[in-house]
């Protein structure tokens, strides 16, 4: 694969918790994996496998103990928080388990909002995006509803749309089905699918259903903080 399809690149990546005293926990173990432009892939693994941990430092919402990962080629463990978020804001979008809506706003606000943290003030086109994308969804009726007003289900897709706006190199997804019934968690799964197939963005699904991670190119098996 040529090296600029490579949206994310994790190479030796270790993460140990207490360095350094008695207490001290490494739940990473030189952990090499990469993803591509285009690609689906699930991570799966029991709990306390290490999943959480390295979501959290794909997402550069956490750093190695040692170990570099890259960005669309742009190495990140020296980055200063600053330069965390300036390439979060720029190449992420997250859905996870709890959709963390802001139940004051309404729908669309809620999909416009990290445009707001970024920008101030979204453009005509922008916001013609977030409608766009929460009439895929299958909420283009609800765009002035409380989010609060919600099913658990909607919320969901609300939390996709959200994701998807800032136009992402890499999604990445925390159990995001966990909450939701069967049917709608296979209707929630279907719009990774479309969006990962529309914009070729990447996408990874953390999750503990074997029946959804079978509908992905690849799985990532995790056990005691180590790819098997």
């Amino acid at each position: 694969m040529c090296s600029d399809k490579v949206v994310l690149q994790l190479e030796n990546i270790n993460k140990v918790f207490e360095a350094g005293t008695p207490r001290a926990n490494q739940v990473l173990h030189e952990v090499n994996e990469q993803l591509v432009q285009g690609e689906l892939v699930a991570m799966m693994g029991p709990s306390g496998s290490g999943k959480s941990t390295l979501l959290n430092i794909m997402g550069l919402l956490d750093t190695p103990s040692s170990g570099e990962l890259f960005i669309k080629g742009q190495a990140t463990t020296q980055l200063d928080d600053a330069g965390r978020t300036a390439l979060r804001s720029q190449h992420l979008g997250f859905v996870f388990q709890f959709h963390h809506l802001i139940g004051a706003f309404n729908v669309l606000d809620n999909v416009l909002m990290p445009l707001m943290l970024r920008l101030g003030k979204p453009s005509k086109e922008q916001v013609e995006y977030a409608a766009y994308l929460l009439s895929r969804v299958g909420l283009a009726d609800l765009q002035q509803r409380s989010a609060k007003a919600l099913s658990g289900g909607q919320q969901q897709r609300v939390a996709i749309a959200r994701a998807l706006v800032t136009k992402p190199a890499l999604l990445l997804a925390d159990e995001p089905t966990g909450n939701l019934d069967t049917k709608t968690a296979d209707e929630v799964f279907q719009l990774f699918e479309q969006f990962n197939a529309e914009t070729g963005c990447a996408t990874l699904i953390v999750t503990h259903d074997a029946r959804l991670s079978a509908r992905c190119e690849r799985v990532i098996h995790l056990l005691d903080g180590r790819v098997v």
